[in-house]
């Protein structure tokens, strides 16, 4: 284990690498890995309890805290209250991460070790830290997929957490991942109509761009050719506060133009930084099941016939052929398709957490649907739920999501 201290101008930043098992409760497996987390206070703040932060996902680092302005855009409400563990989720970032470099391994191996990176071993790197940083109990803010970990994390250790905070991340607990996806489908093609009733005249140009696409004429500049389906997955952007504007600029555009291009790839779900990302993904829905390309199979018959309709989160499995950044991923992908997720989430147990906090749930979530967000609420009857249609799934990171969560669990506590 290492520890550093730097100093970011009124931020002090500890920063800390464990060495821990791949594999949590198998002594004979004895392969390791790092995990890295910074931890975060503000002049004055150095005796605050702790807040540990759980990333959106899966496979994406934890922010780097700056001041000055705050970034992330929550630092300064957070650090109010908290001392800040910023965790790089194993497989990411500054934890030993998983890259093209790995490959060289063979497919099966890699795919074997991306299955012991999910939300379970996290809590575990969790508790790890929490241990060596001397903490007998401290807080969770989950993001997104982060919000998923803390639900596992209240199936197994909820007397290490005092709060839990969750923006977006109630996850369906219990359920099969073609009944989520379904339901994302459904929530896209809301956004869709929505975004045309708003602009209609984008609905010819979105299906002149389809068409473009399935002639192979739109190429990126890392050489992509765009299929209509990666196109239209571009409606992923809808699900933030301001994405309309980034559907908005590209409909826009000259096809032909550089601008179009760059803006496109940058605009598309997945990408070539976090493999992870793409080939990870859907098992964080695996609540005990294969996922065996679950988001393609669900596809509803009226996504098929509109090709106008956006898609969100919905990995294609052709994209492993047609995709640059995801070709050499393709075995691995495949191999994890059809692998037999073990459940995560303990029903009985959230319930019987007495788990206490706030959470934030998007009424127009179009990654993690509201209908399940509310079903595990239920679950969670000390944890106060903020139900608003006032941001997108970005909120915490686009508004004042977590002062108001915040506001929310304090009040609770003081009646």
């Amino acid at each position: 284990m290492s520890t550093v201290v730097r100093h970011l101008l009124d931020l002090t930043v500890e920063e800390h690498t464990l060495t821990v098992p791949l594999v949590w409760g198998d002594p004979a497996d004895t392969r390791t890995m790092d995990i890295f987390a910074s931890v975060v206070s503000r002049e004055g703040g150095e005796t605050l309890p702790f807040l540990v932060f759980l990333q959106g996902g899966p496979g994406h680092e934890a922010p780097r805290p700056f001041h000055g302005p705050a970034s992330p855009g929550w630092l300064d409400e957070a650090l109010a209250h908290y001392r800040l563990v910023l965790l790089d989720q194993r497989g990411t970032g500054r934890s030993t991460p998983v890259g093209d470099d790995d490959l060289g391994q063979g497919s099966s191996v890699v795919a074997e070790y991306l299955t012991h990176l999910r939300a379970d071993a996290i809590v575990r790197d969790c508790e790890a830290m929490r241990e060596h940083l001397g903490v007998d109990r401290w807080s969770v803010l989950g993001q997104s997929f982060g919000g998923f970990t803390t639900l596992a994390y209240l199936s197994t250790d909820s007397s290490s957490l005092t709060d839990v905070f969750i923006t977006g991340g109630l996850s369906a607990v219990g359920r099969h991942p073609d009944d989520v996806y379904a339901l994302c489908y459904d929530k896209m093609r809301t956004a869709s109509e929505k975004y045309y009733r708003r602009f209609p005249e984008h609905r010819d140009a979105m299906r002149r761009l389809v068409d473009r696409a399935a002639s192979g004429d739109i190429v990126l500049p890392d050489g992509e050719i765009v299929s209509p389906s990666r196109l239209r997955s571009m409606g992923s952007a809808l699900g933030t506060d301001d994405g309309w504007q980034t559907v908005w600029s590209l409909l826009e555009r000259d096809p032909r133009s550089n601008a179009f291009r760059h803006d496109l790839a940058h605009a598309m779900p997945y990408g070539g930084r976090n493999p992870l990302y793409f080939a990870f993904h859907e098992s964080s829905y695996a609540d005990g099941h294969a996922t065996r390309w679950s988001a393609e199979r669900t596809e509803p018959a009226d996504f098929r016939d509109d090709v106008t309709l956006f898609t969100g989160e919905h990995i294609r499995s052709e994209w492993t052929e047609t995709v640059p950044a995801f070709q050499p991923w393709r075995d691995v992908a495949r191999e994890l398709a059809e692998f037999e997720w073990p459940q995560i989430y303990d029903a009985d147990a959230i319930a019987a957490s007495g788990a206490t906090g706030a959470a934030a749930v998007y009424v127009n979530d179009v990654y993690v649907p509201l209908e399940y967000s509310l079903e595990t609420a239920a679950l969670l009857p000390g944890v106060q739920l903020w139900v608003t249609s006032e941001h997108e799934h970005n909120g915490l990171r686009s508004g004042p999501v977590l002062s108001r969560l915040i506001d929310l669990a304090h009040h609770r506590r003081i009646r």
